[in-house]
């Protein structure tokens, strides 16, 4: 487990990177996740095929996988969006809501019971996006896409987490690649019309800019978050997530001086996600030791 909480966390620094990109990057959102999803497909496709690792599935397999996909590809778009209308900071901190729909989310679909300690931990959560929200009315537009983002991202892991109990990790995320491509390509019309933009070629510094993304902060990041899912639930690895705010904004203060847009009510939220995070990180460490001393 200690090996897999350290891939965990190297997968959430990468993920801080993605809102830096996501505003480098001058197309729109739908544009982003289109390329993005496309690039990474091919990339681990290349990748299995020279190593020698690719693993032929049944259609109906692919397409199970190909269904998480959509999810994961769905959530860029209003990621991305989310950054667009607020910027990085924003848009990132509306991913932490993921917790929040995990918690309530999971025990439904899996028919578990709802864990009251989860329920509190993700109600914190709730509270900073809300305190967010209430006092940062210029970015509402922004917070509302990434609110959306968050919940279809938590179906994303809940559904992934199922898939790591039958298939390889590198199985999963490239079909999940070619998943979120699909989704995001039927989707991508309504997109282009709904926003009243057109389809673009990206310019040689953003085609670097998403190989780099698709590379690192994709390929990688989810072949090492999917691993960690094997032993670690859907729900700590979300929460883990959460603390993608922390090195995001980290980022987009000293790249791009967001610290001036932020207000004090944006401090003190980020402040409860913060620590609704620690808190699980120190209730799943206290459970380990009582399972060690139990086996002891």
């Amino acid at each position: 487990m200690k090996k897999a909480f350290i891939l965990l966390h190297l997968a959430v620094v990468l993920a801080g990177f993605t809102g830096v990109f996501g505003r480098l990057i001058t197309l729109n959102a739908g544009l982003i996740s289109w390329y993005r999803l496309m690039l990474s497909g091919l990339l681990l496709l290349l990748i299995l095929t020279a190593s020698g690792r690719l693993k032929k599935i049944t259609f109906k397999n692919a397409v199970r996988i190909g269904s998480a996909g959509a999810f994961l590809g769905l959530h860029w778009v209003f990621f991305y969006a989310s950054i667009k209308y607020s910027n990085i900071s924003v848009g990132v901190v509306c991913f932490s809501l993921t917790s929040f729909f995990t918690s309530i989310l999971a025990p439904l679909l899996n028919r578990k019971k709802f864990s009251l300690a989860e329920l509190i931990l993700s109600g914190l959560t709730l509270c900073g996006i809300g305190l967010i929200f209430g006092l940062d009315a210029h970015y509402r537009t922004g917070i509302i896409l990434g609110v959306i983002s968050s919940l279809l991202v938590a179906f994303y892991t809940i559904f992934n987490e199922r898939l790591t109990k039958v298939f390889a990790n590198e199985t999963i995320t490239l079909y999940t690649m070619f998943g979120g491509f699909a989704g995001v390509t039927l989707f991508l019309p309504v997109y282009l019309y709904l926003f009243s933009v057109k389809m673009e070629l990206p310019s040689l510094p953003d085609f670097g800019y998403l190989l780099i993304l698709a590379l690192f902060c994709t390929v990688l990041l989810y072949l090492m978050s999917t691993y960690a899912l094997k032993t670690i639930s859907a729900f700590t690895v979300n929460l883990t997530f959460g603390l993608e705010p922390l090195y995001s904004i980290i980022l987009a203060i000293l790249i791009f001086k967001e610290n001036r847009d932020l207000t004090v009510g944006f401090y003190c939220g980020l402040g409860l996600i913060i620590l609704s995070v620690v808190l699980q990180m120190v209730r799943v460490a206290g459970h380990r030791r009582k399972r060690t001393i139990s086996a002891d």
